[in-house]
């Protein structure tokens, strides 16, 4: 859901370009005019596929006789095998995309636009969902479903400590940290009272949001690196000092694997998406079965006296351009976003697409803490070449340079903008 596209070549811009130019609704050989295909990535069939079952039968009574053919697709692959079906004529009808991977394909054309009254709660879509569906006032794809970061704690760590409580502030936080770091710490050098590998780039771009800076601004119709800013540099300082006092590992790595190592029992506290709790104690994902029931989470507090924007991964839906069925396209996402399957996902602890919604989300359950940071949350920003920015690393690469002390937060910070600045306004 959060996965970036991989960058996109002259050749395969033009590709695309080629592909969409001349587009309609119902004109077109291959597949029936009246049949349906929809690609959902496995995580609808994983997680809600009782979702996917009642707005199909939804659908089916409101257009009977229509075949909807649900086709799966992997995050790894997705978008290159999306790239190759946009250059001919059979394209599926609807597709998911992760919102980081929208701004190429919306740049380029390749989805029709859409109505935003026609959707349930359109008004009320957690803004980092609708933004990245949105393009010179005009709708492109439709908000499906969100996730957030969340705390993650040892509970059996914070009562052996005497720690009554998860903290709601950011003192409370420190206060916390400290006392695990002198109990735990004192007894194994290898314990971290806060988990935060050096790498983690969208758990530090949190700290850079929560100062009130930007990884990237547009100015005059042209984006620019923003992270050597004032606002951006102090929350990297922040962000550095919680390594500096309370991450023992190494600085170098970035939290792919972060469930297994901690289940390693070597950690407080860490920040992670809510499965990642789960996770921790499970073996296929290298962690320990003896940690089952040991973890439980809490909204972030940030250092500005708010809960820390947590970058908000997500899904979206769209229609591409060559679509022959539109409109039945996108009556069948109304049916699939619309309230009664949001709270479907909210029944399988997925987070819904709207704010109104969040509400419903069970406060003491897992996802409670993450419906409450979900309305800070943020995605990365909608410039044309994030993805070469992403392609070329230059936030982990300017994070590890800062974590391991190789260059200062503001050279390290100054030498990614001239970076971002390089490829950012490629389309």
């Amino acid at each position: 859901m959060t996965l970036r596209l991989p960058r996109r070549s002259g050749i395969l811009g033009a590709l695309l370009l080629l592909a969409v130019a001349g587009c309609g609704s119902g004109d077109g050989d291959g597949r029936a005019d009246g049949d349906l295909t929809v690609w959902l990535t496995v995580d609808a069939r994983e997680s809600w596929p009782e979702m996917v079952s009642a707005a199909n039968a939804r659908f089916a009574k409101q257009h009977p006789g229509v075949k909807v053919d649900v086709q799966y697709q992997q995050w790894t692959t997705k978008n290159q095998k999306l790239d190759a079906v946009l250059a001919g004529r059979n394209v599926p009808d609807v597709v998911e995309m992760g919102n980081s991977e929208t701004t190429n394909y919306l740049v380029n054309g390749a989805f029709a636009p859409l109505d935003p009254k026609s959707f349930d709660r359109s008004d009320q879509w957690l803004p980092a969902l609708a933004d990245a569906c949105r393009l010179d006032g005009e709708t492109y794809c439709v908000p499906y479903y969100a996730g957030a970061r969340v705390g993650v704690y040892r509970t059996d760590y914070f009562k052996e400590t005497g720690i009554a409580r998860a903290p709601r502030t950011y003192p409370e936080l420190i206060s916390a940290l400290d006392r695990l770091k002198k109990k735990y710490g004192a007894e194994d050098p290898g314990f971290s009272a806060f988990y935060m590998p050096g790498r983690y780039w969208s758990a530090a771009m949190g700290f850079v949001k929560d100062a009130g800076g930007e990884m990237a601004v547009e100015k005059n119709g042209r984006w620019q690196g923003a992270l050597s800013s004032p606002k951006s540099v102090a929350g990297l300082t922040t962000w550095k000092k919680l390594l500096d006092d309370y991450y023992v590992g190494d600085r170098a790595k970035d939290n792919g694997d972060q469930p297994g190592v901690v289940g390693q029992g070597k950690v407080g506290v860490f920040y992670g998406n809510t499965w990642e709790a789960q996770a921790a104690a499970d073996p296929r994902s290298g962690g320990d079965p003896a940690l089952k029931d040991k973890f439980a989470t809490f909204a972030f507090p940030g250092p500005s006296g708010q809960l820390l924007p947590p970058f908000l991964g997500g899904s979206t839906l769209a229609v591409p351009a060559k679509s022959r069925n539109q409109k039945l396209a996108a009556d069948w996402i109304r049916i699939f976003t619309d309230s009664e399957s949001q709270q479907k996902l909210i029944d399988a602890n997925t987070l819904p697409n709207n704010t109104v919604q969040l509400a419903d989300v069970a406060a003491g359950g897992i996802n409670g803490p993450a419906a409450q940071a979900a309305a800070r949350g943020w995605v990365t920003p909608l410039a044309p070449g994030w993805t070469s920015v992403e392609k070329s690393n230059v936030l982990p690469e300017m994070l590890e340079r800062i974590a391991t002390g190789k260059a200062s937060v503001r050279d390290a910070a100054r030498e990614a903008d001239r970076r971002i600045d390089a490829v950012i306004n490629e389309r």
